[in-house]
């Protein structure tokens, strides 16, 4: 049974459901990462440019960059993102922008006009960042209604909603939980971290996410992630994406 966002039984089967995912978490032992050919770490990897000192030259280096290796997309501010789709027109790379980026904490309204106007612009993925103070003072209605009012704006533009989780300031129930809100309010994938904050990704972390959501969306790792032997950590751990500006050095470590 459905019960209503925000009621007391919504959050107690919330927390009974996390807590439960915390208690069958898989060993971290248990994972095998396995060799990935170049074509298909490529596909998992959105190339990223998010630095504030990007300029327009440097997107367009990213836009061909993307282009040659054929990543999944390029990963910009919105301020980029018109320049980017009119630079991989005809190009099998699709435009991803950032909402509410990279602390999380503007209003709900900001946040999915943010969303329109990128989708507006040429986006078709969209990263937000989860309201991670609403979440640590464990307001789960507050976190929900604002990722919901984000894919609501995604799914009526037909783009791919992200939630970045910021993983480096939760702890392991605080992780399930925003991972098990996501779903619930529509996202398509869990992301572990802006990179902007005291730490990305961790093995641990997406394997954890990974649980937690199972198979019903994606899961994104994001954040310190520079070579080849991470990557397929991360992939291994259950992550079908990886945000990185260091994709051409990951795929020179792939097999052919």
């Amino acid at each position: 049974m459905r019960h209503r966002v925000g009621s007391r039984d919504w959050t107690d089967d919330l927390l009974a459901r996390a807590r439960e995912a915390l208690a069958t978490r898989p060993d971290e032992s248990s994972l095998e990462p396995k060799p990935l050919t170049r074509a298909a770490l490529a596909a998992m990897i959105d190339h990223t440019l998010l630095k504030p000192e990007a300029t327009p030259a440097t997107v367009d280096q990213l836009c061909a960059e993307a282009a040659e290796y054929r990543f999944v997309s390029v990963c910009v501010n919105p301020i980029y993102v018109a320049r980017c789709a009119s630079a991989l027109a005809g190009a099998d790379v699709a435009v991803c922008s950032v909402a509410g980026f990279p602390l999380g904490t503007n209003v709900t309204e900001i946040k999915a006009l943010e969303a329109e106007r990128a989708i507006e612009d040429g986006a078709t993925e969209i990263d937000i960042v989860m309201n991670v103070g609403a979440l640590k003072a464990a307001d789960h209605a507050l976190v929900s209604d604002d990722i919901a009012a984000v894919a609501r704006v995604c799914a009526d533009g037909g783009a791919k909603l992200k939630v970045i989780l910021e993983t480096c300031l939760l702890d392991d129930l605080e992780k399930v939980v925003a991972s098990l809100v996501a779903v619930e309010a529509g996202a398509d994938y869990v992301k572990t971290s802006t990179g902007m904050s005291t730490g990305g990704a961790t093995v641990a972390d997406v394997a954890l996410m990974r649980h937690a959501v199972g198979t019903s969306i994606g899961v994104k790792a994001a954040g310190g992630i520079r070579t080849y032997e991470q990557a397929i950590a991360m992939a291994a751990a259950g992550a079908t994406r990886l945000g990185t500006s260091a994709g051409i050095a990951i795929l020179r470590g792939a097999h052919e």
